[in-house]
């Protein structure tokens, strides 16, 4: 099902039908402020599950979990002083970050490494979406064997079982960019929309 959204202003009764889709297990397409992404409800392990299903992807393979902030940020993931300050400086933005996991993180989610990306998107249906939630959710870009996918159509199509698309007339062009906070340095990881000149020297 497509619904169209205002993307700038979300209506509280379609955010409020998306988040009920994702409390009951379901998938949701949702605009970013980089490309669009495929989320649920981090406490929903079954549709955690399905996004797996539904991009073909191996299990240890990451997928991001997209905040609204970084009040609770401890909840999820271990930050030292180094991270939060380049954190803070860098959201809501275009990024996502690699961090160390914290225990409350599904173990469904749980790489080898320990490790979790994090996501605060500066768009606010994600943000609608969260706060209506009251959790992060699980999120991946809507990309098909490593092809981005812009049309909602197209998204709908492709990726059979979506509870629901929220639909906008544009999106960025580029994924986030990927940081690794785990190591001494920051390291990128993928070079996407958001500017990391900051890493140089």
């Amino acid at each position: 099902m497509r619904l169209q959204i205002n993307e700038n202003h979300p209506e509280p009764r379609k955010i409020a039908q998306a988040v009920k889709a994702m409390r009951q297990g379901g998938v949701v397409a949702y605009p970013t402020d980089t490309v669009y992404g495929l989320g649920c409800d981090i406490m929903q392990k079954k549709a955690i599950d399905e996004v797996y299903r539904m991009k073909r992807m191996a299990k240890d393979q990451p997928l991001a979990f997209v905040c609204r902030d970084l009040s609770n940020i401890a909840q999820w993931a271990q930050v030292d002083d180094r991270a939060y300050r380049i954190m803070k400086r860098l959201t809501p933005g275009p990024y996502c970050f690699i961090l160390p996991a914290s225990r409350e993180v599904p173990k469904v989610l749980m790489m080898k490494r320990k490790q979790v990306g994090i996501r605060v998107p500066d768009h606010p249906v994600p943000q609608a979406l969260i706060a209506e939630l009251g959790n992060p959710i699980v999120s991946t870009s809507a990309s098909w064997e490593g092809e981005t996918l812009w049309d909602p159509a197209e998204i709908d199509a492709r990726f059979k079982g979506l509870a629901m698309v929220l639909e906008v007339d544009q999106t960025g062009d580029q994924p986030s960019t990927v940081i690794d906070l785990t190591g001494d340095e920051p390291t990128l990881i993928r070079e996407g929309a958001g500017p990391a000149d900051f890493l140089v020297g």
